[in-house]
């Protein structure tokens, strides 16, 4: 049981039967003498990846949920999904386009992930927080840019889609933020 005081964000926590990952945490406290301070939260489902939002009084207790976050690789992509591996117990686990979809731009074979299990299903995959990837296609470069920053499109080896810099060509390797799914610089 966790208080609803020490919530913080990238916690998971166990709400209707699943698993809730916090994403925002604030304090409301109230102007009335004697009233409670509110605890709002607002926190994603693992199992259907909604985005909700609770207030609780504050002290009041949360169950903290059967979630464990371990060490993953990406092995190969299969029909709509994806095949991980856990590398503690190297248990291979077969996941849905629902999960492998959203990270699927940013994972080469082999690459390592995060995943997060709960009672021994896999429910999130997260990809490292920056990844290197090789620009496949992309316009030539411009000469003579002006002051302004200009942006062109680019594919890159995992068919993910972003804006680079114009100065970039193809064959190059970049870093790509996979939070927004933004170019960082060269790697």
């Amino acid at each position: 049981m966790i208080l609803t005081n020490d919530l913080k964000r990238g916690l998971v926590i166990q709400l209707d039967q699943a698993p809730c990952l916090v994403l925002d945490v604030s304090f409301q406290s109230p102007s009335a003498r004697g009233g409670n301070t509110l605890v709002k939260t607002k926190y994603r489902n693992l199992l259907t990846n909604q985005v909700l939002e609770k207030a609780f009084k504050a002290g009041d207790k949360v169950d903290e949920a059967d979630f464990e976050r371990r060490k993953g690789q990406f092995l190969y992509p299969s029909g709509d999904g994806g095949v991980f591996m856990d590398l503690e117990n190297y248990e291979q686990y077969e996941l849905n386009e629902e999960l492998f979809t959203p990270v699927q731009g940013y994972l080469l074979e082999g690459a390592e992930v995060t995943l997060g299990v709960f009672q021994g299903q896999v429910v999130s995959v997260d990809p490292p927080m920056v990844v290197e990837l090789v620009v496949t296609e992309t316009a030539p470069a411009i000469k003579n840019a002006t002051a302004t920053a200009q942006t062109k499109e680019a594919l890159l080896e995992t068919g993910l889609r972003l804006q680079v810099p114009g100065y970039l060509e193809s064959g190059e390797k970049i870093k790509v933020d996979t939070r927004d799914g933004r170019f960082v610089s060269r790697a």
